[in-house]
């Protein structure tokens, strides 16, 4: 076994959230003509890869599900490290949930990737913090999935690998040993991040080593993918209104103004008596 062969998800996130808007008809993001950039728990994912292919060799590839604009932040997964990176865009793919998004990912490695050892997720996104896609992509690849990992050792010549997980609430840690392949989840206050080369992703934007891949080349199933294959159903959007306050002022004893506190709360259905 020569090396490893890492897979590691990652989405485009917005950096400025009020560039986005909301399509009035489907109720989906629309995040055509917004810049993207690498979700910042993803870096710590592509962090913890980089390290085992730094001990144990190998390769590191980078695949996203995005609009075509994707294409510059899955540069900057080549200025961290990585070796290759690909692009899921297709129309069929836009205004997917999580479900529909989990089987894409997963069904793109099984088709491009037919051998890889490892899938390496970052814990959750900063835009809707689900945190739902590794454990998705487990069931649809039928794959064991261990969250909140911290570190790993592999034994190549066994395909073995150690993994280590951080239980934050209970402050301990655990190790696991699987089989490979399997699906980790990276801890994300864990492998601070290496920064991202301006050489090497000026290179990969130069030679096109981002690949872009439609389903022309995937042929998945279209009930599956997109909106067709999302059981989440946005009913209704109103826009946020901001409360009138009332603005009243009561100076006097704090025993007093406690009291004048809770008789008006009590008074406007806030608290019950």
């Amino acid at each position: 076994m020569g090396g490893l062969t890492i897979i590691v998800p990652v989405k485009a996130a917005v950096p400025n959230v009020t560039a986005v808007r909301l399509d009035p008809v489907t109720h989906n993001l629309v995040r055509e003509g917004v810049p993207l950039m690498l979700n910042p728990y993803d870096r710590n994912a592509l962090e913890f890869a980089l390290r085992l292919k730094d001990k144990y060799g190998g390769k590191v590839i980078t695949l996203s599900m995005a609009p075509p604009s994707g294409k510059d932040f899955l540069e900057s997964t080549i200025g961290m490290g990585a070796d290759e990176a690909y692009l899921i865009t297709d129309r069929v793919f836009a205004g997917a949930d999580t479900l529909a998004t989990s089987y894409t990912v997963a069904r793109s490695i099984q088709r491009l990737f037919p051998n890889f050892d490892l899938i390496v997720f970052g814990e959750e996104t900063t835009d809707s913090s689900t945190a739902h896609m590794p454990a998705q992509v487990a069931s649809w690849l039928n794959l064991p999935y261990v969250y909140y990992a911290v570190d790993a050792e592999v034994k190549l010549e066994d395909g073995l690998i150690v993994v280590t997980r951080y239980l934050e609430d209970e402050g301990v840690y655990e190790t696991y040993e699987y089989k490979m392949p399997i699906i980790i989840s990276v801890y994300k206050n864990s492998n601070p991040p290496r920064d991202i080369s301006l050489v090497r992703k000026v290179e990969a934007k130069l030679n096109g080593l981002v690949k872009m891949v439609d389903n022309n080349a995937l042929k998945l199933e279209r009930e599956c993918v997109g909106l067709r294959g999302s059981p989440t159903i946005v009913a209704k959007i109103e826009d946020a209104k901001p409360i009138e306050r009332k603005r009243q002022i009561f100076k006097g004893d704090p025993k007093e103004a406690a009291k004048w506190l809770i008789d008006n709360l009590v008074k406007d259905g806030v608290i019950k008596p």
